[in-house]
């Protein structure tokens, strides 16, 4: 699409800080708040600049999370051409830089949007159902993560402390883990229904889940962290978006070894080596090919943990690609 107007937009909690650039001619910059009526305002005056079309518009900004919801629902609403990118994305793009604020990291995204405008992938949200599936996922985390935080502390004194201090730790305690505990059971229905009443997530979760050593929850993170199998749709950019897929790292008569980049999902990868050790376990294909990398080959432990992880990634995509769950003693029709 042919752009006429980058409008950088840096999103903070609080304020919206938008750039507004003619091809490489800086207009001006306004702060206004986060909010949707200060938004869709701000929208109906830049309508007001002449020869302006929204059609004719780009508005650039980074991922913030949830700080995004309100700019993105106002110019989605409005038919506006979106662009979400990474913060990583944006400033590897830009060079050796100094110096920061609100106003200058504005400029910044909408001269990246100018010099990138042929390259930009417009954004499109997920579905209702996608998002609501993305929410309880993150609460059951944050449950999970906090329930840790009181369980480490307690195992702690049990070792150290006296039995009479540890006991009455884990009596106070008590009730709130409960309370915890219950609310992972609710979230867990939550996603379950969910998951259910919907046709094409149930489609996918049962295909995933038919591979060994998927299950429910990396089967959910997966589902979200692609969109359904819309955003990544090839498992070698799936491999490298979870931080799988090793890379090579020579220099003239200087060849290293190829490692994995620490540039992933980390949530995902985690779930996938949870995974990998669950398959090597009880999975007798994966299993064997484990032994005889470590036993017979002597490779490396991790190295052939990060192959099964691929394996997994390739049998998951195949499910999906074709449509039919994971059969353990597939025999391919020669025809």
């Amino acid at each position: 699409m042919e752009f006429e107007f980058f409008i950088g937009i840096d999103v903070s909690k609080g304020e919206l800080d938008f750039a507004v650039q003619r091809g490489r001619e800086l207009l001006f910059h306004r702060e206004i708040a986060n909010e949707p009526q200060a938004i869709l305002a701000f929208i109906k005056e830049l309508g007001r600049l002449p020869g302006f079309k929204l059609t004719g518009a780009v508005f650039c900004m980074e991922h913030t999370g949830i700080y995004n919801n309100h700019a993105l629902a106002c110019l989605y609403k409005k038919h506006a051409c979106i662009c979400l990118e990474a913060a990583t994305q944006i400033k590897n793009s830009l060079g050796n830089i100094r110096g920061k604020n609100d106003k200058i990291d504005a400029i910044r995204i909408a001269g990246y949007a100018y010099k990138q405008r042929e390259a930009l992938r417009l954004w499109k949200p997920k579905r209702e159902m996608v998002q609501q599936l993305a929410h309880l996922a993150a609460t059951r985390l944050r449950l999970i993560t906090v329930k840790k935080q009181l369980k480490t502390p307690l195992k702690e004194h049990g070792a150290f402390s006296s039995v009479k201090v540890s006991r009455q730790s884990q009596q106070i305690c008590s009730h709130s883990l409960k309370a915890i505990d219950d609310d992972l059971n609710r979230a867990d229905k939550a996603i379950e229904q969910l998951i259910k009443a919907d046709t094409e997530l149930h489609r996918l979760f049962t295909l995933i889940t038919s591979v060994s050593g998927i299950g429910k929850v990396t089967a959910v993170q997966i589902i979200v962290a692609t969109n359904e199998f819309k955003d990544i749709n090839n498992p070698k950019k799936f491999a490298c978006y979870a931080g799988v897929a090793p890379f090579a790292d020579d220099s003239g008569k200087i060849i290293k070894k190829a490692r994995v980049s620490h540039m992933a999902n980390k949530k995902v990868k985690t779930l996938l080596h949870l995974s990998a050790i669950v398959a090597i376990q009880y999975n007798p294909d994966l299993k064997l090919f484990y032994q005889r990398k470590v036993l017979q080959e002597k490779k490396n432990k991790m190295s052939v943990i990060n192959a099964v992880r691929n394996k997994l990634i390739l049998r998951i995509f195949a499910c999906v690609n074709q449509n039919r769950p994971y059969e353990k003693n597939y025999c391919k029709l020669v025809a």
